[in-house]
């Protein structure tokens, strides 16, 4: 998987956006990590809902999710 960054103004956070996503393409997520948390949004919406995990969760979920 290549990473494409997603710049954000006044966020702070550099989010990234797997290269399996594309505008016409399946749905993605979008990740950004901060010291503390990695912040998860939908790459569709990145105004809506957003999760964020411990690193330790994160390494949790990492085992299921794959691209399609």
């Amino acid at each position: 998987m290549n990473r494409i960054p997603s710049a954000e103004a006044g966020s702070g956070l550099g989010w990234i956006k797997s290269s399996y996503s594309t505008a016409e393409g399946p749905d993605c997520i979008e990740i950004a990590a901060a010291p503390a948390t990695i912040h998860i949004r939908d790459s569709k919406n990145p105004d809506g809902p957003r999760l964020a995990l411990t690193p330790a969760a994160w390494a949790t979920f990492l085992p299921y999710i794959s691209p399609r």
